[in-house]
């Protein structure tokens, strides 16, 4: 394309201009992904606790808000990584709603498909937990459940340093 049109004419252009009154983006944390001083077994625990405590949950996933995963306990042939990614375009969307409606930080996202439902939750600034279930999952007991679990996996992130800025 050459923004001209048959006539040779320069076509109008959209240019992007910042919202007046929005504040910038903040930037993204540094990465967890691959981080040695996180407390996995733990992790690991509230994960199996969440799978297990509700009927059609067949995975979680926690993963960084930059799409890379942490750790997860998928049940399925479902990738754990690309599962990862897509919480993050999740949050990305989320975050982007909650600066321009003016409605704060985001905390949650489920979206229902014909066969099953993905919920990511907000963990802390530099993680999310994504959840996997069937189309047969009682989404209101999940929400009920998730938070608490997102809460414990924050407070065992917390204090943890970004393999990024280790020396």
């Amino acid at each position: 394309m050459s923004g001209l049109d048959n006539t040779g004419t320069a076509l109008p252009r959209r240019t992007a201009r910042p919202p007046e009154g929005m504040p910038s983006p903040r930037s993204l944390p540094p990465s967890l992904a691959g981080n040695p001083t996180l407390p996995y077994p733990q992790i690991g625990q509230a994960l199996a606790e969440l799978r297990l405590e509700i009927p059609g949950v067949h995975g979680c996933v926690l993963g960084g808000v930059d799409g890379l995963m942490i750790t997860h306990n998928m049940q399925t042939d479902v990738d754990p990584s690309d599962l990862a990614a897509l919480a993050a375009t999740t949050y990305g969307l989320g975050r982007q709603v909650g600066l321009r409606l003016g409605q704060g930080d985001f905390q949650q996202s489920t979206v229902r498909n014909a066969l099953g439902y993905l919920s990511v939750y907000a963990v802390s600034a530099q993680a999310l937990l994504a959840v996997v279930g069937s189309d047969t999952i009682n989404v209101a007991r999940l929400h009920l459940h998730a938070p608490p679990v997102a809460g414990r996996l924050a407070a065992l992130l917390d204090g943890v340093t970004p393999a990024s800025q280790r020396r």
